[in-house]
């Protein structure tokens, strides 16, 4: 994909009703109800390829209770690093913003920055291959802490590999809490748990790779 590719892709959101935007306020809508459920020592974030950072600093932004959250940003594109990081100045000074400019697919972008407590995979499963998916699927463990809330996308066009997905999640030691996938749209929105111990970081490895 060129580079304008995913400056472009951010687009639809200016439509309050394209499908993406819909995605959009449900996945700011899960977030929003972890940060009204989360115990105090859960202060971590990481978002994977964080494009402008609308899913999670816009929902931040928009509350009085994030003091002492941190939250790792990684993006590959220059132009939405600098989009993210415009945005991220309404978000309150309480939390401890890391937006970062790299390749979000190797685990080495979140040294001292993980095991996180909500760990972002928001348009990844349907931009890599299906053998990455389960990849990263498998990694996770390494990014979460344990009762760590991972909230994922992916379309459900044909063959729609979301209820592989939720499996693999389940094989990794994590619970599904949720799965969103309204019947006049592909998108689907996931939620889960990790309910095993934390894997030590291997920052030698890879997650997956864009098509």
């Amino acid at each position: 994909m060129s580079a304008d590719h995913w400056v472009s892709w951010h687009e639809p959101y200016d439509d309050p009703s394209s499908p993406l935007s819909r995605r959009l306020r449900c996945v700011q809508s899960v977030i929003s109800d972890w940060l009204d459920r989360r115990s105090p020592n859960k202060t971590r974030i990481v978002s994977v390829c964080a494009g402008q950072g609308h899913d999670l600093l816009d929902v931040l932004s928009g509350r009085a209770d994030v003091d002492g959250l941190t939250a790792r940003l990684v993006e590959l594109d220059s132009v939405n690093v600098q989009a993210a990081r415009e945005r991220a100045s309404a978000v309150p000074d309480g939390v401890q913003l890391d937006i970062v400019e790299g390749d979000a697919a190797h685990l080495a972008a979140y040294e001292d920055a993980v095991p996180a407590d909500l760990v972002l995979m928001c348009g990844v499963f349907g931009n890599i291959s299906d053998q990455d998916v389960r990849r990263t699927v498998g990694l996770l463990p390494m990014l979460c802490a344990s009762g760590a809330t991972v909230v994922w996308t992916r379309h459900r066009n044909e063959p729609d590999l979301t209820p592989s997905i939720r499996e693999w999640f389940g094989q990794e030691g994590f619970v599904e809490n949720a799965f969103v996938a309204p019947v006049d749209v592909k998108w689907s929105v996931g939620v889960h748990v990790f309910g095993a111990k934390p894997v030590p970081l291997d920052g030698d490895a890879v997650m997956f790779r864009f098509l």
